[in-house]
């Protein structure tokens, strides 16, 4: 099968949901207790999976269809019970500490690049060991003004500059489609990772997908890797 190929990146840009950490179980759980304490109907698993990755608010206005007040009501609960109970109900998925030793061996400067708040970001990088090995870790922060992932990814990019980092190639590699277009409205160019909640529709856009770590190790480092094992 011939290689997938791509141009190698200066720095990387990691989503954290569904990329590095399992943490379905969290956010679900913090979703649906949101929804029961504002008098909203709470919709199937299948559909509350669905809010991990993109921004929560976003979620129960466009998905649920809540107006703006229970909206927002409904994200302050959320924020609430994840921060007591949910950020770290949650597991580093297979060989994601291999994986960042290998991209910063190779030296790659890493960041996370998330829609989650980002204070629980940090938390739960640090948690799991996996600040060592980053520059920075940017998610969403209402008191700067940071609601989207394409502010996250721009703020991200700037703080990896500011580090002295080259951000000449940043790519992002991410598991939903949010990460996908996000990143290309930012003009960065994004790698799908198929091991997270996202379908194989998600990866629309995304310059290459990849089932496991070791083959975005290969990607990243060598600019290829040989799909089914075959590199």
């Amino acid at each position: 099968m011939t290689p997938v190929r791509i141009t190698p990146p200066t720095c990387v840009l990691l989503d954290l949901d569904g990329t590095l950490v399992d943490s379905a179980p969290g956010i679900t759980a913090s979703a649906a207790a949101a929804l029961r304490g504002v008098g909203a109907a709470v919709p199937a698993p299948a559909v509350l999976r669905g809010f991990v990755g993109p921004p929560m608010y976003e979620s129960f206005r466009r998905t649920l269809g809540l107006d703006e007040e229970t909206a927002l009501r409904a994200l302050t609960a959320y924020r609430e019970r994840y921060a007591a109970a949910g950020a770290l109900d949650s597991a580093l998925y297979d060989g994601v500490p291999e994986m960042l030793d290998a991209l910063s061996a190779a030296g790659l400067p890493l960041a996370v690049a998330t829609s989650k708040v980002e204070d629980q970001a940090v938390r739960i990088t640090r948690h799991y060991g996996l600040d060592t090995r980053l520059v920075t870790v940017c998610g969403i922060s209402d008191a700067a003004g940071r609601t989207t992932k394409r502010q996250v990814i721009r703020e991200c990019v700037a703080r990896l500059r500011a580090h002295g980092a080259d951000v000449g190639a940043p790519l992002m590699v991410g598991d939903r489609s949010y990460d996908m277009e996000s990143a290309a409205a930012e003009g960065v160019p994004a790698v799908h990772v198929r091991w997270g909640y996202g379908d194989a529709s998600e990866s629309a856009g995304a310059v290459a997908s990849v089932s496991g770590p070791a083959e975005l190790i290969h990607l990243l480092t060598r600019g290829a890797y040989a799909p089914c094992g075959t590199e």
